[in-house]
Order: structure tokens, then C-alpha cells, then sequence
């Protein structure tokens, strides 16, 4: 079995985020970047059927030289491959999956896996894309998986429920929170990723259809206030809710 893994290399979670210069970009001076946590997920369990069932594991991901430090973490879980589709420029969604489907054209993969979202842009959208770009039948949100004689059972978070669905291989799977426990790269792992050569390709060209015009942090949280003790207190409180706060 061959299955792919697509990674995005996001910045820590912990980052505190300044705006660039530009207005419409982050100031990336003193970012420290992560292999993204929903990809985890996706990594984890593209190993677990490759444990079960034999076959190779190749993670992909699409930008810049700097993505080849995720592609490393990727590697130190047990990845077998890691290919870099370069490109420096910024995309979209659309354009960052249209690049990888057309690599994964030529790979041909069994299985496709993607984090349910990037926690940079949270657009939740490469995975539906990629699956649209190929033909494929997709599963997002998933929590559960079994796979047997080319068939994916799978459990789906959807809003109040859980839903369970079955698909036939090839498709593409986003993994959500919950799906399994990422493994810890071992000191062996993190030694042999080093040495492992990266495959670097031109990613496919392809023009995005969203452009950012500006980027701001949301306002200050404002002071609280104490309005006064009891029931007494209730009639300034319900013009402050509408007069000030606009709620009511």
C-alpha cells in the first residue's frame, strides 16, 4: 500500500503574532515553526496501517526550504519518504492543493492523508480540494478508522453526533483531534531523519483565488466594570447593555 501524507509547516501555537511590515503578512523574526498539530494525527495513523498492512508512507508538503525542518519531525516518527514541493511564493488553499494533487498524480497513492485544518489560516479546505482535484471520495473530521480489503470505515464528528460512513480505497482522510495519540520521535528516529535525503521538486503552478488586502489584530479587551451591588444595580446594567455593549 502506498499512502500519502500532505504536512504544513505552521508557527508554534505559542507564538505571539506581530504584523509585518507589509500589513498583510506576519513578522516571521523569531517564529518558531512546528510540524502542524492536525497533521500529526494524519502522520500517526498513515503509520499505524502501515504497520498493520505493510507498504510506504511518503509525507509531502509545499513551500519553502524552511518546510524541510517539519518534513524532518515528520521522518523521526517513522515516515519512510519526504518530498518537498517548492515554491516561495504564497498561495491559497486552492493553489496549495492543486500543487499537491498534481504530485500525487504522478505518486498514485492508495491513501491520502491531511490534518482536518492548518492552525494558521483554519480554512479547512485542502483536503476537500485535493480529493476534488483527483476525483477521489474524501472524509474529513475523522476519529476513527478501520481498514480492511480496501475499504476505510470511518467515524465523523459532526455537529451534535457522530456519524459513520464507508469508503473505498483510493480517498483522501482529514484527521481531527481525537483520532489517536501522535507518537514521540525517538532519539534512533531523530538521528536517522537527519541523514535522509529529502526529494525536492518545482511544485505545478497554479494561480490562487483569494488574496489578503489586509491583516489586524482584533481590539483591546476593555476594562470591566462594577455597576453596583443588587437588584439595585439592574437598571444601569441593562442601559450599559444597550447603550455601550449594543447586545440587547
Amino acid at each position: 500500500m502506498k499512502i500519502a501524507v500532505c504536512v504544513s509547516h505552521v508557527p508554534d501555537t505559542e507564538t505571539k503574532v506581530k504584523i509585518g511590515s507589509d500589513g498583510k503578512t506576519i513578522d516571521t523574526s523569531g517564529v518558531n515553526y512546528i510540524l502542524n498539530p492536525y497533521d500529526e494525527f494524519a502522520v500517526e495513523e498513515a503509520l499505524k496501517i502501515r504497520e498493520k498492512d505493510g507498504g510506504e508512507v511518503v509525507a509531502v508538503s509545499l513551500g519553502e526550504d524552511a518546510n524541510k525542518e517539519t518534513l524532518r519531525k515528520a521522518l523521526a516518527m517513522g515516515i519512510d519518504k519526504a518530498v518537498l514541493l517548492k515554491d516561495e511564493h504564497e498561495r491559497d488553499s486552492y493553489a496549495v492543493a492543486k500543487g499537491i494533487a498534481e504530485y500525487l498524480k504522478s505518486y498514485e497513492p492508495d491513501l491520502i492523508f491531511v490534518g482536518k485544518q492548518s492552525i494558521d489560516y483554519d480554512n479547512l479546505q485542502v483536503g476537500g480540494l485535493i480529493a476534488e482535484f483527483l476525483g477521489l471520495p474524501s472524509v474529513s473530521v475523522a476519529v476513527k478508522l478501520e481498514y480492511a480489503d480496501g475499504k476505510l470505515k470511518a467515524e465523523r464528528e459532526i455537529e451534535g453526533a457522530h456519524e459513520h460512513v464507508e469508503v473505498t480505497l483510493p480517498c483522501v482522510v482529514a484527521a481531527q483531534r481525537g483520532l489517536n495519540e501522535p507518537r514521540y520521535p525517538s532519539l534512533k528516529g531523530i538521528m536517522q531523519a537527519k541523514k535522509k535525503p529529502i526529494e525536492e521538486i518545482e511544485a505545478a503552478q497554479a494561480e490562487s483565488r483569494v488574496k489578503v488586502l489586509g491583516m489586524k489584530k482584533p481590539p483591546e479587551k476593555q476594562p470591566g466594570k462594577i455597576v453596583g451591588e443588587g437588584v439595585d444595580a439592574v437598571p444601569e446594567l441593562v442601559r450599559l447593555l444597550r447603550e455601550e455593549a449594543k447586545v440587547i
